[in-house]
């Protein structure tokens, strides 16, 4: 399980329908959440009729709360055991002004209870609900079935997805990249716009090469920090044949990009690799980069940028690390398979047993082989997929970005760096789509299946027009 989450939750009622269905409702979803470990701070019966918003007044109470806990509160779940009053729930939300994911549940009548002691009219008033948000301007999720019980299946895994949008949408509000070096001249397809990221609330922050070489060349061989990183670079995978002069190079570059993180409170990083950091360092910076996203501090090589905010999205719907990879090639004739590769800094996460510290093959014909220790070689496992891409598009003026879901399988595969085969339905449609949109050929990855939950905090909550593949 994840980390707690914490949800404002108001309960709907609305007078002239059984309001004792608003209280056995309030504690029917707040067992609903802690169930699945989070928290929900909600009216109490002492603060309003039955800890349910139905007035203005009430509404002003429950906002107050709401504003009181901003800082903790995650999303908004609006619950709805009977047909709701849709003004006092709309206005709460608009009063408070979290600026926060809202889910909206609506309870199922029983078509034996159909009295007017039991009829809840739910599945009507959620329309009523919809109609009002949509009028004062506020963004809301819907449940994947219009009426589902707060113990239902169905909600469990609705407030699942909900809980990933939510860490999406607070992930990036403020997040600060770094960007080390500069974009590799062979690559203009990892061009971005930092205008459009800060429009949307994320800064770059840049750092030169020659100002990360001259921070490493001030650092002595027997500094605590850099004793520390390499201590912790032998202990993250093996080494092998690595040269203890190249290990040592590592821990300088880690602990400088460390310092600097902290320094400017960076929360991911794009880092320049092709092929400055071989030629003129003489290391790759893979294993340093592979460490930071699997504590789910995605770094994305050839200061993709934009990657690294699509491995972040993915890290923090799922909790769990992410990886940079190229759609790479066909999986000989199989339509619906490809392989996926990088030469790697993929987190140790993605790998099957036998990961190693090797060389990298490809930039080792122009640098040298001694100039390019510090990749990870394996095969990366089986295992559910999510891929996500965002791209900046200035011609339209906007974020853009498409995500779906598949597989990693088990299909044989002989070759070096970070590889597997994938495997997604209508796999020719998707790459259809990507080269007609001209997204870049590096994808997001990550051991998952938390698709929806993207999707809805990218569209819906960032505004960024989002391609959902099926």
């Amino acid at each position: 399980m994840g980390r707690q989450m914490t949800f404002g939750v108001i309960v709907g009622n609305r007078g002239f329908f059984p309001s004792h269905l608003a209280a056995s409702g309030r504690t029917e979803m707040i067992a609903a959440l802690e169930r699945q470990g989070h928290k929900a701070i909600v009216t109490s019966a002492e603060q309003t009729a039955f800890g349910a918003v139905e007035t203005y007044k009430e509404a002003m109470i429950c906002a107050e709360l709401f504003r009181q806990n901003a800082r903790e509160i995650d999303g908004i779940i609006i619950t709805l055991p009977n047909f709701g009053e849709e003004r006092g729930i709309a206005d709460a939300i608009r009063l408070a002004n979290l600026q926060v994911p809202i889910l909206i549940q609506a309870t199922p009548d029983d078509a034996g209870k159909m009295s007017i002691a039991f009829r809840r009219d739910s599945f009507c008033g959620k329309m009523s609900i919809c109609n009002n948000l949509r009028q004062y301007g506020i963004p809301y999720t819907l449940t994947s079935l219009h009426t589902e019980a707060p113990d239902s299946e169905e909600f469990a895994r609705d407030l699942a997805t909900f809980a990933a949008t939510c860490r999406v949408v607070r992930g990036f509000r403020n997040l600060r990249i770094g960007a080390i070096g500069a974009r590799p001249a062979a690559f203009n397809t990892v061009r971005y716009s930092e205008k459009l990221l800060e429009k949307s609330g994320i800064t770059v922050d840049t750092l030169d090469l020659s100002e990360v070489f001259g921070r490493i060349r001030r650092l002595a061989d027997d500094d605590g920090a850099v004793k520390e990183k390499l201590q912790a670079i032998k202990s993250y995978l093996p080494v092998n044949n690595t040269p203890e002069d190249a290990l040592l190079k590592m821990a300088k570059l880690g602990v400088v990009i460390d310092g600097w993180m902290q320094g400017n409170a960076l929360d991911v990083t794009s880092v320049q690799c092709w092929t400055s950091m071989e030629e003129f360092f003489g290391v790759v910076p893979c294993t340093v980069m592979s460490m930071m996203s699997e504590k789910l501090l995605p770094s994305a090589c050839e200061v993709d940028t934009m990657g690294t905010l699509s491995m972040h999205a993915l890290s923090l719907a799922s909790e769990t690390p992410s990886a940079l990879l190229d759609w790479n090639n066909n999986y000989g004739g199989d339509p619906d398979k490809a392989v996926c590769f990088h030469c790697s800094n993929l987190p140790k996460h993605f790998f099957r047993e036998g990961v190693k510290m090797d060389f990298q093959q490809i930039i080792a014909g122009t640098v040298g082989k001694e100039n390019t220790f510090g990749t990870l070689d394996g095969r990366v496992k089986s295992g559910p997929m999510t891929f996500a891409r965002f791209s900046t598009d200035e011609f339209a003026g906007t974020i853009r970005g498409y995500v779906g879901q598949g597989s990693f399988t088990d299909d044989p595969l002989t070759t070096f760096g970070g590889a597997g085969v994938v495997e997604i339905e209508h796999m020719q449609q998707l790459l259809r789509y990507i080269c007609e949109n001209g997204f870049e050929h590096h994808v997001a990855a990550n051991f998952s299946h938390v698709g929806e939950g993207v999707k809805e905090a990218a569209e819906k909550y960032l505004r960024w027009p989002m391609h959902l593949h099926h």
